[in-house]
C-alpha cells in the first residue's frame, strides 16, 4: 500500500501553477499593448474632429490656386461664397526661381480676425520669367 504525502501533492500543484514573474510579465505586455490601441483611438478621434471641422482653412483655398497653369506676382483674394459666409482668403504669391516656382502664403480670416495660414511652393512653368527672380 502507497501512502502519498502531501509534500507530493503540493509540488504537483505548484508545478501547474503561474510564477508571480510570468503574471507580472504578462500583465505588463497587457497594459502596453492597451496603451498602444489607446494611442490609435486617441488619434483617430482627432482625426475625425478634424473632419467636422465648420470652418475653412488656409488650404482650401491654396487648393483652388493650385488648379491654375499660370500664376502671377501680387496679390489675390476672394472669398468662399454661401458655403462659410463671413470667411475671406487673400493669397500673397511671389515668385522666387525663374524656372516657374512659386511662394504662396494663403491667410484665412473671418469677421472676427482670427485667422489661418498656409505657405507652399507651386511649380508653374507656364508662368516661366513673367517676374520676380531672374527677370
Amino acid at each position: 500500500m502507497k501512502i502519498q504525502r502531501h509534500g507530493g501533492w503540493a509540488n504537483a500543484r505548484a508545478s501547474r501553477a503561474f510564477t508571480l514573474v510570468e503574471v507580472m510579465v504578462a500583465v505588463g505586455i497587457f497594459f502596453m499593448a492597451m496603451f498602444a490601441i489607446l494611442g490609435v483611438m486617441s488619434q483617430a478621434m482627432k482625426g475625425a474632429a478634424m473632419l467636422h471641422k465648420t470652418s475653412p482653412t488656409a488650404a482650401m483655398a491654396a487648393a483652388e490656386l493650385s488648379m491654375t497653369n499660370k500664376l502671377e506676382d501680387g496679390m489675390q483674394d476672394g472669398d468662399f461664397g454661401d458655403v462659410y459666409p463671413g470667411y475671406k482668403w487673400m493669397a500673397s504669391i511671389e515668385q522666387v526661381c525663374s524656372n516657374g516656382m512659386f511662394k504662396v502664403e494663403v491667410a484665412v480670416k473671418n469677421d472676427n480676425n482670427a485667422d489661418a495660414v498656409l505657405t507652399t511652393y507651386l511649380y508653374r512653368p507656364e508662368s516661366r520669367n513673367q517676374g520676380g527672380f531672374g527677370k
